[in-house]
């Protein structure tokens, strides 16, 4: 009897673990980047950019995709710190005049999992490429599988 029940956990955990794996939170854990970047949009994981997007983006707050998205300057070098921190390993290869995109919204993969018919759904489901958490219900974990 004893055999059957670890073999049947076994099983069970074979089954069960990798769904669940695949689940995992990817979401933005910094509680003071959350709060102040989800003020005005969903907090972004930091992966999607690299360090220097991020940088380049935390030393103009004041011209933040036209909005003034100004910080105290202790606030701005910790969220700065958490970006960086976390980013996407490696810049992107093919960059226009090998800048680096501050746009997620601009960047191939994204451009070419939304194109289309999907991006017009987007659009009228969420009124912005950036509204992910409209489509995609898992996007605040860094979940962005088809809901």
């Amino acid at each position: 009897m004893k055999k059957i029940a670890i073999v049947t956990a076994t099983a069970f955990a074979m089954l069960v673990l990798p769904a669940n794996a695949k689940h995992k939170d990817r979401g933005v854990k910094d509680e003071l980047t959350k709060t102040e970047c989800g003020a005005c949009h969903m907090p972004f994981q930091p992966r999607f950019l690299p360090a220097i997007s991020w940088t380049t983006m935390m030393s103009d707050l004041a011209n933040h995709f036209g909005e003034d998205a100004s910080l105290d300057e202790e606030s701005r070098l910790k969220i700065q710190a958490y970006l960086v921190e976390n980013a996407r390993k490696k810049e992107f290869k093919k960059v226009k005049d090998g800048v680096q995109p501050l746009r997620i919204t601009e960047i191939r993969w994204f451009v070419r999992e939304h194109r289309g018919e999907v991006s017009k759904r987007a659009m009228e489901k969420a009124g912005t490429m950036s509204n992910c958490a409209a489509c995609h219900s898992g996007a605040e974990r860094g979940q962005y599988d088809d809901d």
